[in-house]
């Protein structure tokens, strides 16, 4: 099967005489019809599929589906099957049509004779240097199907690490998005109707209610020029971050100061370090590679600069344990079993009980967040909301005490 291989939509009957149908993925309608009739199936009806009329945007390629495809590769290969035959049957099993052209590509290029490292590194947005690494490490010990094997693990756990930090970040952003959102509807629509209703009153408002007026007529004045602005902001926040590494590097250390958040930020990037390097440690990576590897991984700027200082120390000689520590940014915990994993000659083994306890750290940590966010968002939404009620509610208040 090429690169240029197509989905065919085929309808038929099987060796029992029932009517079928399905997708083959096949370079022509004569080659679809031979893989049907090898599988025992008599095509009646072969064609390309067609596209679909309206698409709305391409799908991309996650990392999440980069781990998904290297957990079936690894499965498909320890059970024997052949890698080109690997490719075919994950592209023929998945409809994410940039994720099939990805593995079409790759197939292809490990057809021609290309390594399965090689062929990968021609992809670097969907494959980085620390996957190809490992997987080159793999080839050269002629241990491919284990160690992809450690690299879907290695994805696995690092996506589910990632979850838990988005999970952790949603649940307060959304409620202040809807907080926001909520407060401003009141302010144009609701707070003019009681204003209208102040008018007939021929006495002097509370001083809240006339702050709580004035702001709900700047707000109707301003409310599209609001709007850009939030619009703007966004916009130029996600383009600094993305092309200033300054600014990007400043974020992350920002993002370790944060009083609730900033823990499980530091035990999500102690969790992703110890992962990192026990695995490429694992795959017999020198020591100094794997340091390097692991610092491109790291996911925050601070952390990754301290692993490179540790690198540069053990590449002079220091022992890893004391490396770490001169940083001062590692838990005792990790220097503690890097020490013993360094004299007991299980350093991987170690780093591995490391990820384990910090990313269940980060599991926990995320549950008691959520618990301990919801009141206080609760309280942010009443004290707007109902602010704005009072405001509202508190002349007619004044004037029902008079009357």
């Amino acid at each position: 099967m090429a690169a240029d291989s197509i989905v065919f939509v085929w309808r038929g009957t099987d060796r029992n005489g029932r009517s079928s149908t399905g997708e083959v993925l096949a370079s022509s309608a004569a080659l679809a019809r031979v893989q049907l009739r090898k599988q025992g199936i008599l095509s009646k009806s072969v064609k390309k599929k067609p596209k679909p009329l309206i698409t709305f945007g391409v799908k991309k390629i996650r990392p999440a589906d980069i781990a998904i495809f290297t957990r079936q590769l690894a499965t498909m290969m320890k059970a024997g099957v052949p890698l080109v035959q690997a490719f075919d049957i994950v592209a023929e099993g998945t409809d994410h049509e940039k994720m099939r052209e990805l593995i079409l590509d790759v197939r292809a290029d490990v057809s021609s004779g290309t390594g399965l490292a090689g062929a990968l590194a021609k992809h670097p947005l969907n494959f980085d240097e620390l996957f190809c690494s490992l997987v080159a490490s793999g080839e050269d010990s002629g241990t491919l199907e284990v160690m992809l094997d450690r690299v879907a693990t290695y994805k696995e756990k690092t996506e589910a690490l990632k979850a838990k930090i988005k999970k952790a970040m949603t649940y307060p952003i959304a409620t202040i998005v809807v907080a926001i959102v909520v407060t401003g509807i009141l302010l144009v629509k609701v707070v003019p109707q009681f204003a209208e209703t102040f008018q007939s009153f021929g006495s002097d408002l509370p001083g809240f209610t006339l702050f709580v007026l004035r702001l709900s007529e700047w707000v109707q004045s301003w409310w599209f020029i609001l709007l850009l602005c939030f619009f703007c902001a966004g916009y130029l926040f996600s383009q600094a971050k993305r092309r200033s590494k300054r600014f990007a590097d400043w974020l992350d250390g920002v993002a370790l100061k944060l009083p609730i958040l900033g823990t499980v930020v530091h035990d999500a990037v102690i969790a992703r370090f110890s992962r990192t390097l026990s695995t490429t440690f694992a795959a017999g990576v020198p020591l100094v590679e794997a340091l390097e590897s692991t610092a491109g991984a790291a996911g925050n700027a601070v952390y990754a600069s301290a692993i490179r200082r540790i690198r540069d120390d053990v590449t002079t000689g220091t022992a890893l344990a004391i490396a770490i520590r001169t940083t001062g940014l590692f838990p005792t915990m990790l220097l503690q079993m890097t020490a013993i994993g360094e004299e007991s000659g299980a350093l991987d083994d170690m780093l591995g009980k490391v990820a384990d306890h910090y990313e269940a750290a980060v599991d926990n940590a995320v549950d008691s967040l959520g618990s301990l966010i919801e009141p206080i968002m609760m309280s942010v939404l009443g004290i707007l909301i109902g602010g704005l009620m009072i405001a509202m509610y508190l002349p007619i208040f004044m004037l029902g005490s008079v009357i």
